[in-house]
């Protein structure tokens, strides 16, 4: 048994202990309002890549159980600097991406509650932005309107909702190409090794058919520029009609007459008197 004049300190170290606990358990409980915001940014933001159950689709598997100490750093490390020579760009506003820290905080806090299968996955989206009727290309297999829709689910989250770029390249932009279109239809369906584009095709572990990649194609030819087109030229002055036609061998005609007379009259100065 323990000395009786040691029990009262071993009580307080178990309430100190206690209490240590109780305030790291409640600091490792997110907010509901906190879950709620990391669900929609993660389906606005992840899930395109991810799934949207974190099951993941072009990305790594999510909803897993993290092997780490301190799992919520390694997640925020990997979401705020992404993983360099992968398709895992970074997305804090640091590091050149849209996301805020209390946004990464939300994602980090939405990503670990599948750990203990706590907060329920929020569907992506159907995101459709609006966009006239759009006429197919010339030459290019595809529907450019179908290509539309599935670029808004795929692609838009990166690449921005008419091609203008967010943490992805420019697409809305003249393709100097002779065949843009197979060099573009490569691109999706094959990816880009070593860099943040992924390969989308069926073919290569993605989820899209051929046909659909041909859509998408034909729906990016279809957008219109918006690289930044040089300054026109300035058109240099037109001739005023005085000095065009007639009116110039007029003018001519009376020049001579003068520098004739000037000529006669500077000669009969010059003349000594007889």
């Amino acid at each position: 048994m323990w000395p009786s004049k040691r029990l009262p300190l071993v009580w307080i170290l178990a309430l100190v202990i206690l209490a240590i606990s109780a305030g790291v358990a409640r600091a490792q409980t997110p907010d509901p309002e906190q879950l709620d915001l990391g669900a929609r940014l993660f389906a606005d933001n992840c899930a395109v890549c991810h799934g949207g159950d974190g099951q993941g689709r072009v990305g790594a598997t999510l909803s897993k159980d993290w092997p780490s100490l301190r799992p919520d750093l390694l997640v925020r490390s990997t979401i705020e600097r992404g993983v360099p020579g992968s398709p895992m760009i970074a997305w804090s506003q640091e590091n050149g991406g849209p996301l805020s820290e209390a946004e990464i905080d939300a994602l980090v806090a939405y990503i670990l509650s599948w750990q203990t299968g706590g907060f329920p996955a929020v569907p992506p989206p159907a995101t459709s932005y609006p966009r006239p009727l759009l006429t197919a290309v010339p030459d290019v297999t595809g529907d450019p309107n179908n290509g539309a829709i599935l670029y808004d689910q795929n692609c838009a989250v990166c690449h921005g909702p008419n091609g203008e770029g967010r943490v992805g390249a420019t697409l809305s932009k003249d393709w100097p190409a002779l065949r843009p279109d197979l060099s573009m239809k490569t691109t999706i369906s094959n990816g880009i090794p070593g860099s943040p584009m992924p390969a989308w095709s069926q073919a290569n572990g993605g989820p899209l058919a051929e046909a659909e990649i041909n859509d998408v194609v034909a729906f990016l030819l279809a957008l219109p520029s918006t690289e930044a087109q040089p300054p026109a030229a300035t058109p240099a002055p037109a001739p005023s009609a005085f000095f065009s036609g007639w009116g110039g061998v007029v003018l001519a005609v009376v020049l001579f007459v003068v520098l004739v007379g000037l000529a006669i009259f500077v000669q009969t100065r010059r003349r000594p008197d007889n």
